[in-house]
């Protein structure tokens, strides 16, 4: 049976989120203003006219949704709120961007082209999100406000994700935690990259997320009380030293409690700091250090501080432009709670991040230049290398969302911020490209160190450099920020094309010893014969010598033979593949239950009873990979188009290989405890097993044969009993 529509119902609901729209904009519009955000307005309602959601809901509530985050909470003013409005226009319907221009003017016409899907227009091999991304990107060199909107119209798509299938689920929201989150972080908009989190764990591993949601709402009153009964004594003191200021307690995100779950093997009862105190203090800016100081001062004559929790990101903001004292203190009933204190301004810019530093640029002069505009400069530094695909921008772009900065000084005393665990290298590379691309050696706090020495907040850097220096490949493998990347990347290729020329030159000599003529016609044959991407990597090849002497006398025998034998040849030589036998099958793909060969992954070794997804390779065909695998979201985000359905149909005939980690108390007899469960009882093989014992602690790490999950989760029930034993864990690998 239909649903039956109340299009009075729904035109009021619309009227309703309108004047809603009006209320979190009126403190940053004049009437000039409410006539614009009319205009498009009563445009988007035409243009989506009859259109609906996946949900049932009129299409225009979206774009109204995506306005409102843009207005209140991020703070945003008329231009974003109509090009918010208009977001979908050009995509979705039969209005172009000529037509924005000439109604709304070029910067709202700029805007909406940076928000405007792409269709068929770039390599089908490559993920048309991270081209779309990469476009949004592009207009950030002209304005940031893209990057803001787009942010929002994540978050409202997060918010009626429900109504999607299950595999987009799982794709939007692996995407949003890979990109959209750490996006808005190094934006500083704490409070919408706080829920995209949430979200994105809820539609990722919707057990976990409920778990914790569960645990959340049965503590909340017990928190409150806790709350209260903290900051009493604190509101007093502050009220006594006339320092005007709001308190309230902030919950962890659900996001985070997971993630210190995970990272510390915590169950959620033993996470103590579920919720941080903050302190708003009212006060003029320049005298808002001294208050945070002063308020400090009264929370630690309270509350006894852990010397090692203070951070001060007052003297020296986050390259997001956060500004905030964070203390630990050791509260009532031995519970650890953090503290934050900042002023009204700087809450503004942790809560609403980029758009708030906007504007107290403009309004200010006195105020701070954030360091984001430097990071915005990176973007652009990355987005002008031309020879940059969609997926190693996306890769590179990654790196600049750390999240933990340090902070080093130049030889003169210039404070240079870096991402945490940046090396030495990456330092020379802050400093200039030329620094970088000749840099010999590196001299910490005076100390001769190597180029890949990671560096720590308050080490004094001094570069020494050789015009004779030259980036090598291996850097790669130990820099982090992604300019270094970037300059090494671009120099490695510049060097290669020196070296593909020659090569050129030198299989030009050596075909014609061989009666062949180098032609446009054989370097595809050579590539085709050599398996090689394209004829640059068949020259560099060539003068690198790693294609030699007789293997060119092959290719010329095999233009004698023919090239379908010599290709059959090939395969007969080649070694089989390490995939499963076609009587072994046990995992079958896509929707129609299709048998293919496929190999088991190792990142994440999957048996019989996990949840599973096939992932096609370029180079090993398929690989299966468990659900939970930590490559899973990268995965989901860069290359869904790769991605297959994927079920076990048997469980009995084939062993896998499962790891588990032991950690307990050291005794007499412990493993031999251990051993006899795993072969007597449970009638195992152990592949291999690694003891350690350190200060009367022991760790074991095994290594076992076994068939299936539900076997694996009654052994470690079975082993959970030994007594000594405190934690045994099931790990994707061992170190």
């Amino acid at each position: 049976m239909v649903k039956k529509i109340d299009i009075e119902k729904e035109n009021r609901e619309i009227l309703n989120k309108y004047r809603a729209l009006l209320r979190a904009c009126k403190d940053k519009t004049n009437t000039r203003d409410k006539k614009d955000i009319r205009k498009a307005f009563n445009l988007a309602m035409e243009a989506h006219k009859g259109v609906r959601r996946k949900s049932g809901e009129p299409f225009i509530y979206h774009p109204m949704a995506v306005a409102h985050i843009a207005a209140k909470e991020i703070g945003l003013g008329t231009t974003s709120i109509v090009c918010a409005l208009m977001h979908d226009m050009v995509e979705d319907t039969d209005y172009t961007l000529e037509d924005i221009d000439r109604i709304f003017g070029s910067k709202v016409a700029r805007i909406i082209d940076g928000l405007t899907k792409i269709e068929d227009m770039f390599d089908k091999n490559l993920s048309l999100q991270q081209e779309n991304f990469r476009k949004m990107l592009l207009t950030l060199s002209d304005d940031v406000r893209v990057i803001l909107i787009k942010l929002a119209d994540r978050l409202h798509n997060m918010r009626t994700l429900g109504a999607m299938t299950k595999p987009k689920q799982l794709k939007i929201a692996s995407e949003t935690l890979y990109l959209y989150a750490p996006l808005a972080h190094r934006l500083g908009l704490y409070s919408i990259k706080t829920e995209l989190e949430d979200l994105g764990l809820k539609f990722t591993k919707s057990e976990v997320y409920k778990a914790i949601s569960l645990n959340l709402n049965v503590t909340k009153k017990e928190r409150t009380k806790y709350i209260n009964k903290f900051t009493q004594p604190i509101k007093e003191t502050l009220k006594e030293e006339k320092i005007k200021c709001s308190i309230k307690g902030r919950p962890k995100s659900i996001f985070s409690i997971r993630n210190k779950m995970k990272q510390q093997h915590l169950k959620f009862d033993e996470v103590f700091d579920l919720f941080a105190i903050r302190i708003i203090i009212d006060s003029k800016p320049e005298k808002e250090k001294a208050d945070c100081w002063k308020a400090y001062s009264v929370v630690t004559d309270h509350y006894n501080p852990n010397p090692d929790r203070l951070r001060d990101w007052i003297s020296t903001p986050k390259a997001n432009g956060y500004e905030s004292l964070h203390t630990t203190v050791m509260g009532h009933d031995g519970k650890w709670v953090e503290v934050q204190i900042r002023s009204q301004r700087m809450d503004e810019i942790a809560e609403q991040g980029y758009a708030a530093h906007w504007k107290y640029k403009n309004n200010d002069a006195n105020a701070k230049d954030s360091s984001l505009d430097g990071w915005i400069n990176k973007i652009r530094d990355l987005l002008e290398n031309p020879e940059s695909n969609a997926v190693d921008f996306i890769d590179d772009f990654k790196l600049n969302l750390f999240s933990g900065e340090i902070y080093v000084f130049t030889p003169a005393g210039d404070l240079k911020t870096l991402p945490k665990s940046a090396t030495a290298l990456d330092f020379a590379f802050e400093i200039h490209t030329e620094v970088g691309r000749t840099c010999l050696g590196v001299k910490v706090n005076g100390k001769l160190v190597p180029l890949s020495h990671v560096l720590k907040s308050g080490d004094q850097v001094e570069v020494i450099t050789s015009k004779k220096q030259t980036p090598k490949k291996g850097w790669l493998q130990f820099v982090v920020t992604a300019r270094a990347k970037s300059k090494i990347k671009t120099s490695l290729k510049e060097d290669k094309k020196l070296i593909g020329k020659e090569g050129r030159e030198k299989l030009e000599r050596k075909l014609k010893q061989l009666k062949i003529k180098l032609d446009e016609k054989v370097e595809t044959e050579l590539v085709r014969y050599f398996q090689i991407g394209d004829s640059l990597e068949l020259f560099y090849r060539i003068g690198t010598g790693v294609i030699s002497n007789n293997e060119l006398k092959d290719f010329a025998k095999s233009r004698t033979i023919g090239w379908y034998t010599s290709i059959k040849n090939k395969i007969r030589r080649s070694p089989k593949s390490k995939t499963i036998q076609q009587e072994d099958k046990i995992i079958v793909f896509g929707e129609n239950d299709e048998v293919f060969n496929y190999i088991l992954s190792k990142c994440c070794n999957p048996i019989p009873g996990d949840e599973i997804f096939g992932f096609t390779t370029v180079e090993e065909g398929i690989k299966v990979h468990r659900a939970t695998c930590p490559n899973a979201i990268e995965m989901r985000s860069n290359y869904d188009y790769r991605l297959l359905i994927a079920r076990w149909v048997s469980k009995d005939s084939i062993d896998f290989t499962a790891y588990l980690t032991l950690k307990g108390i050291d005794r007499i007899g412990l493993m031999n405890n251990v051993t006899k469960v795993i072969s007597s009882q449970m009638n195992v093989n152990i592949k291999a097993v690694n003891i350690k014992s350190n200060d009367g602690l022991f760790e074991g790490k095994i290594t076992l044969k076994i068939h299936n999950v539900n076997f694996l989760n009654s052994l470690i029930k079975k082993l959970k009993k030994i007594d000594g034993l405190q934690t045994i864990e099931r790990s994707y690998k061992l170190d």
